[in-house]
């Protein structure tokens, strides 16, 4: 176990020295770009002005015989587009791949600067992390990256939601952790083909009411194990987030999935096609009735010291830290998203 006075110091000398707390940014959505695919990349300007992350995928999707131009398409891409407050993420090959090293050293070498978070798949345990934290420092030192590149967990083998917690304190690096349900599935052998949403199978039934024919509840599969991850997440002061939804052509369900898990504590989601951006704006984005009386109750505390009444319901320090965490997130929002900045009324 590594001491706390240890825990903040750069794993390499010359590196940066890890922060403090996380960077303050918008990812109600996480964008996935297949880098390999000009058409795409030629695109991506103009995406990086409507979501809020674009991530360059080089893992699953991407054709074995397409791996590394993925990766020198990604690092193409990010040379090429000014992505401004948008974040720049991409998503390794997993560790145990014969692309992984590659990905992470000709990445950084070449966009370091650039690069915000690194996500990496089928994370087992603490020791994923830790291999990938002291690589990056080293290469960090020798490409004199300025500032520490982040890590997110992908949450998608039953021995990582074992080791949520350990993962989730692995590192000054760790951003967050997203549930990645598909490989989850398999790797509990679960009896689904779904990616992420609930199943038609997995129900509770109405109690019996004499021969009436008895109602069955669909349940959600992901509940427990999202919650799981949420409180890994809190306790270590990173962000929590929904991983895929496969079904592109079902959006109602898409955004009942996103809101669940909005419900529950995460932050943001995936989106893998473009129709889930705006699902997940709106789901993701602070409720404009709670932003208003979040407001009202800054206005009448300004230091947040005291009690006040408003609206019937008394008001005091702890509602106000809470109406504070609305509308600073309001203010994210409303400086990146126009519209949102109107109804907001910021």
């Amino acid at each position: 176990m590594k001491l706390p006075r240890n825990f903040f110091k750069p794993l390499a000398i010359g590196a940066p020295a890890p922060y403090r707390e996380l960077p303050v940014r918008l990812e109600r959505m996480i964008h996935f770009v297949p880098p390999h695919l000009e058409k795409i990349r030629a695109k991506v300007p103009d995406l990086a002005r409507q979501v809020d992350v674009v991530l360059g995928n080089l893992e699953d999707a991407i054709p074995i015989d397409a791996k590394e131009a993925a990766r020198t398409g990604f690092i193409e891409m990010a040379k090429a587009v000014d992505f401004g407050t948008t974040g720049l993420w991409t998503r390794i090959n997993a560790l145990n791949s014969p692309w992984a090293l590659d990905d992470i050293t000709e990445i950084v070498g070449a966009v370091g600067d650039k690069l915000d978070v690194i996500m990496l798949p089928k994370v087992d345990g603490p020791w994923d992390i830790h291999y990938l934290d002291q690589l990056l420092a080293q290469l960090e030192a020798r490409h004199k990256v300025e500032k520490p590149i982040l890590i997110h967990a992908i949450l998608e083998t039953a021995e990582g939601v074992k080791n949520v917690e350990a993962i989730a304190a692995a590192s000054p690096r760790m951003h967050g952790m997203s549930l990645g349900p598909a490989d989850l599935a398999a790797s509990r052998a679960m009896k689904t083909t779904r990616v992420g949403g609930g199943h038609p199978e997995y129900k509770v039934l109405a109690d019996p009411d004499g021969d009436a024919p008895r109602t069955g509840y669909q349940q959600d599969l992901w509940h427990y194990t999202v919650g799981k991850m949420v409180d890994a997440c809190a306790s270590a002061g990173i962000k929590p987030f929904y991983g895929p939804f496969g079904d592109f052509a079902d959006g109602p369900a898409c955004e009942s999935q996103f809101r669940n898990a909005f419900l529950q504590g995460c932050v943001g989601a995936w989106s893998l096609h473009p129709t889930q951006i705006d699902i997940a704006k709106r789901v993701f984005s602070p409720d404009p009735g709670e932003v208003a009386f979040a407001l009202k109750i800054l206005e009448a505390m300004p230091d947040g010291a005291g009690a006040v009444m408003i609206d019937g319901k008394m008001q005091d320090d702890a509602t106000w830290k809470q109406a504070k965490v609305i509308v600073d997130l309001a203010r994210i929002v409303a400086a990146k998203d126009a519209e949102m900045a109107k109804i907001y009324g910021l």
